[in-house]
């Protein structure tokens, strides 16, 4: 039962192609079971899973983001940013030329962008489509280019939210005394056995070089658009400062929501206070620049806005559906397949696929590490197993399925900032995702046996 609602969400989604609804009927079911099918407590329960969601700064600042995003985007655009930096790039320089270059700056952003996995896509995004447009590369493959960049990265360049996480994790079972030592170097040592982020990193960058199209996303549309550009706006501070602004504002906000600790600072805090600041300077800088008025100015951010409301709502009901999976502990009821009588060899790989599995069903890595590491480490030490492959496994799963999962945030920020339908983005990314999990646990098998 406790299995139910997250699958219901993941086929709905897949299969109706409305994310939204796949959402709230998945919820509505969940609150249905926990109210023992009594359907008053039923509503009782849906309205305050919404009140306790609505309740928490944090989501409250995240859905903002998703909002804000819209009309920085659409500043963007409609100062002529975007037209000037395929000018400077594709005319000017002749850096862009051709289809398989159109996806090579966002794969770049992807990689050297690290502080946050939401800015990653939305930055990577941002610069991809334009290209995209010009040369016929569809928005399904920059959304899969986005995603495959931003939580893979994250997850190896730990200096970030993703390390404060899972060193406060590792630390908990320091402190419980299963292992010895320094957090760090744990962390270390769990990194190098990520092994589905350094193959999906690879394999992302052999699709774009030798533009491999299979599955779903050989029928995905181009938009087969070209950027009017204007002589007057070919200004590319108008797409690279707000740029700027973001990641600065990101990384100086992560410093003092943390207190001098960029692992310790706070990451929703910190991207809203940096795109409210992105904004205001925008405003006075587009003015300065004699590209927009304040009327015109207001006009394309509620624009902007508006066309990201829906995918706002889509969030919150996404933070919904991981409130129902937690309640009814579908991770813990996930983990006790795993027993004594798994050969020891095969322990990192059984675990790389369980995680994928919770990731997949509750759209959450971080939940997954929350749920899965207070589990693998124990069992790991019990059977005298690597501990450290035992963590990357945990790692490489929570990514490759909220990677996969229609209803994880990172899913709907990567989508967002494509322009790409959230259903289509799963479909046309979920085989590249599958070609890079099978490596990923073919080699969890192979070094869990030469390990033991």
């Amino acid at each position: 039962m406790s299995l139910l609602p997250p699958f219901i969400a993941i086929l709905l989604a897949l299969f109706s192609r409305s994310v939204f609804l796949a959402l709230a009927i998945a919820i509505i079911v969940g609150e249905f079971i926990i109210a023992d099918f009594h359907p008053l407590n039923t509503l009782i329960l849906f309205v305050e899973r919404f009140k306790g969601v609505l309740s928490e700064m944090w989501v409250l600042k995240t859905l903002a983001f998703a909002i804000m995003v819209g009309s920085v985007m659409t500043l963007i655009e409609r100062s002529g940013g975007i037209g000037a930096l395929v000018h400077k790039l594709s005319i000017k320089h002749s850096l862009i030329s051709n289809k398989r270059q159109a996806l090579i700056p966002s794969f770049i952003v992807g990689i050297i962008i690290f502080i946050e996995s939401s800015i990653t896509s939305l930055v990577a995004g941002a610069i991809g489509k334009p290209f995209c447009d010009r040369y016929g590369v569809s928005r399904a493959k920059l959304a899969f280019v986005c995603d495959s960049t931003s939580a893979p990265v994250c997850s190896i360049i730990t200096i970030n939210g993703w390390g404060a996480l899972l060193l406060g994790l590792i630390g908990g079972q320091i402190a419980a005394g299963l292992i010895t030592g320094e957090s760090a170097a744990w962390l270390i040592q769990s990194i190098a056995y990520n092994f589905y982020a350094y193959v999906a990193l690879i394999v992302t960058f052999v699709v774009i070089w030798y533009d491999i199209d299979i599955g779903p996303m050989r029928h995905s549309p181009s938009q087969n658009e070209t950027i009017a550009i204007e002589e007057n706006h070919q200004n590319i501070g108008l797409f690279l400062w707000p740029i700027f602004w973001m990641i600065g504002g990101v990384i100086g906000f992560m410093f003092l929501t943390g207190d001098g600790d960029l692992l310790k600072g706070s990451g929703s805090s910190s991207i809203f206070y940096s795109l409210s600041i992105t904004l205001f300077l925008m405003w006075i800088y587009y003015r300065a620049q004699g590209t927009m008025n304040t009327l015109e100015f207001i006009d394309a951010a509620v624009m902007g806005a508006k066309e990201l409301t829906p995918i706002a709502l889509i969030l919150l009901f996404a933070f919904a559906i991981g409130g129902v999976s937690s309640d009814m502990e579908v991770g813990r009821y996930l983990a006790s397949f795993i027993g004594d009588y798994l050969p020891l060899a095969y322990l990192a790989g059984a675990i790389f696929i369980l995680a994928s599995v919770i990731a997949f069903a509750t759209g959450t890595s971080w939940g997954t590490f929350s749920i899965m590491l207070p589990i693998a480490v124990p069992l790991a030490v019990g059977l005298d197993a690597p501990v450290a492959l035992t963590m990357g496994a945990v790692i490489s799963g929570g990514v490759f399925g909220d990677h996969c999962s229609p209803i994880s945030d990172t899913t709907i920020i990567s989508s967002m900032a494509s322009g790409c339908e959230v259903g289509e983005h799963v479909r046309t990314q979920l085989p590249y995702a599958l070609i890079s999990a099978l490596i990923a646990f073919t080699l969890f098998i192979i070094t869990g046996i030469v390990l033991t």
